[in-house]
């Protein structure tokens, strides 16, 4: 299991760098891949991108009905004009959330753990996680866009 950070850690904040297709067969990779899946299913996260875990790289994962996305370097190619608020919290800002307003449908490419390059359109919730996940690559969290956000207190 690996060890999420959490906010306010400055490489939450940071740009994330594309990941090179040398990078993308290796088995150190192919591992960290791995690794990210299990966590993000033993903290039950929808989402986990490479920032949460101290990696400055353009990697996310999705728990999804269909199964785990690895988005490699993703890259959005269509966004809705449509929008709708709905409520999100995050794995590296635990006990906070907010609404935030998100595009109802996007598409996008990226590459799958096989370094393929694949298109994807996505609506609703899972256009939500991934656009979520997307900020995380770009810096970005969720407070800097919620409306309403509040602290849940953990009564342990």
């Amino acid at each position: 299991m690996l060890k999420i950070i959490t906010q306010p850690n400055p490489i939450l904040r940071k740009k994330s760098v594309e990941i090179s297709s040398e990078i993308i067969k290796s088995r150190g990779f192919k591992s960290l891949i791995a690794s990210m899946v299990k966590t993000m299913v033993k903290t039950d996260g929808v989402g986990l991108a490479a920032p949460q875990i101290g990696k400055s790289i353009r990697l996310a994962v999705i728990n999804s009905k269909d199964g785990v996305l690895c988005l490699i370097n993703p890259k959005f190619t269509k966004k809705s004009w449509a929008c709708e608020l709905g409520q999100e919290g995050c794995l590296s800002i635990p006990g906070v959330f907010g609404k935030v307003k998100r595009h109802k449908k996007i598409s996008l490419t990226y590459c799958d753990k096989n370094g393929k390059k694949i298109k994807l359109t996505a609506g609703g919730m899972m256009a939500r996680v991934i656009q979520h996940e997307v900020d995380h690559l770009d810096g970005v969290l969720f407070i800097d866009k919620a409306e309403e956000v509040e602290k849940i207190q953990n009564n342990k």
